[in-house]
């Protein structure tokens, strides 16, 4: 077995270290605001049981071409001038993402404890409906 030269949540602790996180509570406080966009980059099967309303859904896999304006892949609302907080599941993919992002010179923020404790401290969750085939 290879030895990894750095682990996940070493990872994570070197991202968290350098990022702007926001706490659970400031970000339910701040769902009313037009300028601060909430990124869902969890997968689509964990977002389809439940999300943030008014989330936009950008896939982990997709996010650096998605928020690079030279990318083919680019999507506008990332040239917005608006206020970004990513959110995955318990923060560790969206420390990460916004570590890289950073490094690309895009700013944003993060949700500390991401989705996991989203309900249980008042926030909204909506649930899609159930596709049909």
């Amino acid at each position: 077995m290879t030895k990894l030269k750095v682990s996940a949540a070493e990872m994570v602790a070197f991202a968290r270290a350098r990022i702007k996180e926001i706490e659970t509570s400031d970000l339910i406080a701040m769902l009313d605001d037009p300028d601060v966009v909430i990124v869902d980059i969890r997968d689509v099967r964990e977002r389809q049981r439940g999300h943030i309303p008014g989330s936009f859904h950008a896939p982990r896999g997709m996010i650096e071409f998605w928020v690079d304006p030279d990318s083919p892949y680019f999507k506008p609302i990332f040239g917005e001038d608006k206020t970004f907080v990513f959110h995955c599941a318990s923060g560790w993919r969206s420390a990460i993402t916004t570590a890289t992002l950073q490094d690309m010179g895009f700013e944003a923020a993060h949700l500390k404890d991401g989705f996991s404790t989203w309900a249980e401290k008042g926030g909204p969750v909506e649930v899609p409906e159930p596709r049909t085939k």
